[in-house]
């Protein structure tokens, strides 16, 4: 038993060292495109020269600009022009992610400075979530802690705290110390906490809800209680988050959701819509007022179709094995969100990662993924400097083709891979627990 403990504990370290040495890489690979020199505004002059060329880019450094940032406001201060451009200290996402924004920018006066203290305040996210990984999935979890994604995307974006959440809502429910509901009410909490963070998580409380609905205590009855606690439990938390912002600046807290209602499937989405629908309405690069209204329609009423048949086929599952998936349910409405909606930006791949650690995947799809990945996710950028620069665009667009449809094609897979995909075994090689212990029967008199 010891030496079964030091293994774990050895496994853990070398997971976590790991991680951190990927995060290291990734923000020294960021750091390329940041100064000095820096203009009157605190950029970095080499900026927009390089970001592209470079494949250095990153949303942190770009929103010191234009959020209220660099002016240290606090957060959703101001508003939304008619045409979709945000004013003040407005920013695009939830009201967490937007105080972490502003967190990063405490005593930050240059980009270079805001990405550092960005990175300092988001590393501990991933290490976090490389422990409890760790400890549901084993040496899988280095699937997270060392993989290109987490070196290309840990710091392009505030992705790592809302990854950390939905791990965390697994990690709960894989404990065995309270009670179902009290499991699956805090779970709910962690995703409804997601949400307010990038509202993804969000789409797992359904599949969290039926999982209890179906795994009550007397299994011959509905345990409807526990699916509506899940379901309070998930909307308190974000309404407990959301009012205070909407009391006092309901403008500019409204004005995170109108952005993205507005905004379109351009050139920078990587979406199936703008390379699949736009070429076939014969559409330019910049797109039309056409295009985006078909858009606007389709893809929604796509994606709600995506997710019903994710929630149908987990049904389906738990009518023939008993139990209903809900870990596999959730990584398949991801799958579904990153296929149909209108923007799928390139770090979204860090959501998905976890699901590729705790199911059980073939590590040929995996490998085949993290390669369309890294396609699309250097390939967009290099076709942004060709654009820009006026360089012959032939090779990088087909690059980005190659990545857009190789990702798509492998969601499609993963989609219904994921529903009947078996769980990992968690460091002490016990399956994640799929419903709580049979009731031992009485013995007759």
């Amino acid at each position: 038993m010891r030496a079964a403990a030091n293994i774990r504990t050895g496994t853990t370290v070398t997971i976590l060292t790991a991680c951190l040495l990927t995060m290291i890489l990734g923000y020294l690979d960021k750091s390329r495109c940041i100064g000095p020199p820096f203009g009157a505004d605190g950029r970095s002059l080499i900026f927009d020269r390089i970001k592209d060329r470079d494949v250095c880019y990153s949303d942190i450094q770009l929103l010191w600009l234009g959020r209220g940032i660099d002016q240290h406001l606090f957060p959703y201060t101001g508003g939304i022009t008619p045409d979709g451009v945000l004013t003040g200290s407005t920013v695009e996402y939830p009201v967490l992610s937007g105080l972490l924004m502003w967190l990063g920018g405490i005593g930050a006066h240059t980009d270079a400075a805001f990405l550092l203290h960005s990175a300092l305040l988001l590393a501990p996210f991933g290490l976090l979530t490389a422990w409890m990984l760790g400890r549901l999935a084993g040496r899988a979890a280095l699937l997270w802690a060392a993989s290109p994604p987490l070196l290309l995307y840990a710091f392009h974006n505030w992705e790592l705290p809302v990854v950390a959440t939905s791990v965390g809502a697994i990690a709960v429910m894989a404990s065995h110390r309270w009670s179902l509901r009290t499991r699956a009410a805090l779970a709910a909490v962690l995703l409804g906490i997601g949400f307010c963070l990038k509202l993804y998580p969000g789409l797992f409380v359904l599949p969290l809800a039926l999982y209890v609905l179906t795994e009550g205590r007397d299994r011959n009855r509905l345990d409807v209680r526990g699916a509506a606690a899940v379901l309070g439990a998930a909307a308190a938390t974000v309404v407990a988050i959301n009012v205070p912002f909407a009391l006092t600046h309901y403008d500019g807290w409204r004005a995170s959701f109108t952005f993205q209602q507005l905004r379109t499937a351009d050139l920078t989405s990587n979406s199936i819509w703008y390379w699949g629908l736009r070429p076939l309405m014969g559409v330019d690069l910049h797109g039309s007022d056409t295009y985006n209204h078909v858009v606007g329609i389709v893809s929604p009423l796509a994606l709600c179709a995506g997710l019903a048949l994710a929630v149908w086929l987990g049904w389906k599952h738990f009518e023939r094995h008993g139990s209903y998936p809900w870990i596999g349910v959730s990584g398949a409405m991801l799958c579904a969100f990153l296929l149909l909606h209108k923007v799928h930006s390139p770090q979204y791949t860090l959501w998905l990662i976890p699901f590729l650690v705790l199911l059980r995947v073939p590590w040929s799809l995996v490998a085949a993924y993290l390669v369309a990945d890294l396609t699309l996710g250097i390939g967009v950028f290099r076709w942004f400097d060709t654009l820009a620069t006026r360089s012959d665009t032939g090779t990088t667009e087909f690059v980005v083709n190659l990545g857009v449809w190789g990702q798509a094609a492998l969601l499609v897979v993963l989609f219904f891979v994921f529903v009947g995909a078996p769980l990992r075994r968690t460091e002490r090689g016990d399956p994640l627990p799929t419903r709580p212990p049979a009731a031992v029967p009485a013995a007759a008199p």
